[in-house]
């Protein structure tokens, strides 16, 4: 409270139980994060949710430590139903497994979801539980940036190896100030008349991409079921483990020649895999019933 009535700005601080949310009101403060250690407990939320209940106060709510979309929307909206302040979403990334760069991993596809699904959301990033270590930050921060985030949370320390905690990942004021100078921050101004008709002209030719993308994807599907109706005909194993590193061989090599990230052409191979799996299955599945009757 004496930052805050020092500096004018408001002070935040992260609760877990109705214990802390007493506490916090108690003392005046306005503002509080629930920690994403608490959002993965529907419980834990829903408690809090009830001590917040018709609070004039503003929370964030941090996303879960694992990837889960409908766990974090969840979360928010508990929170949504009970406060009577501002409710937003605050980014700082997913536990992983195995070897990466980030403390966190980024993730970013959960946060686009979200903001998709709940478009009047305010949400901010936090890069520097994202980063972990002060090198990456600057790039964590501008990618939340440019895709759309309404704000940063960011550690800062004059001294940050004596502190407290998260000590590796905090920066000092100095360097705080020149992050934040450097950082580009897209305009929320409209375009020229000329870009916006240029920039309509690209939308409509991505939705003819994406029909075509469809109908492929339908008519690769339907291939899948005539595969699954000879494999169950003949009791082959619905996976092939050598045509699936075949696929993920050529696939892969193709689309590198086009440019397209190992990482995203893994994604998008896995998920049409599984689906052609599943689809083959359907169909085994549906023959046999047939030969039942």
């Amino acid at each position: 409270m004496e930052a805050q009535r020092e500096t004018g700005l408001h002070a935040m601080t992260e609760v877990a139980t109705p214990a802390h949310v007493e506490a916090v009101l108690e003392a005046g403060m306005t503002a509080m994060w629930i920690g994403a250690r608490t959002t993965v407990s529907p419980f834990a939320v829903q408690a809090l949710a009830d001590a917040l209940r018709g609070v004039q106060a503003t929370v964030l709510v941090k996303n879960p430590m694992h990837a889960d979309l409908k766990l974090w929307m969840g979360a928010i909206e508990r929170i949504e139903h009970a406060v009577e302040g501002e409710v937003g979403a605050l980014h700082r990334g997913f536990s992983s497994y195995g070897k990466n760069d980030f403390r966190n991993a980024p993730m970013w596809e959960i946060p686009i979801a979200l903001k998709a699904e709940m478009s009047e959301l305010p949400m901010l990033c936090d890069p520097s539980h994202i980063a972990g270590r002060p090198d990456l930050l600057q790039d964590v921060a501008q990618r939340a940036m440019n895709l759309g985030m309404d704000g940063l949370m960011l550690e800062s320390h004059p001294n940050p190896s004596c502190a407290l905690s998260d000590a590796e990942q905090q920066i000092t004021p100095d360097a705080l100030h020149r992050l934040l100078e450097t950082l580009d921050v897209p305009s929320a101004g409209s375009e020229s008349n000329g870009d916006r008709d240029a920039l309509e002209g690209m939308r409509l030719q991505i939705d003819s991409v994406d029909e075509q993308l469809m109908q492929l994807l339908g008519r690769r599907m339907e291939l899948a079921k005539a595969i699954g109706t000879i494999k169950h005909k003949n009791r082959w194993s619905l996976l092939s483990v050598a045509r699936w590193r075949e696929i993920i061989a050529s696939r892969t090599a193709w689309g590198s020649e086009l440019g397209l990230s190992r990482e995203f052409l893994s994604k998008i191979l896995t998920s049409v895999h599984e689906e052609s799996i599943r689809v083959q299955g359907d169909e085994a599945n549906e023959q046999r019933a047939k030969q039942k009757k």
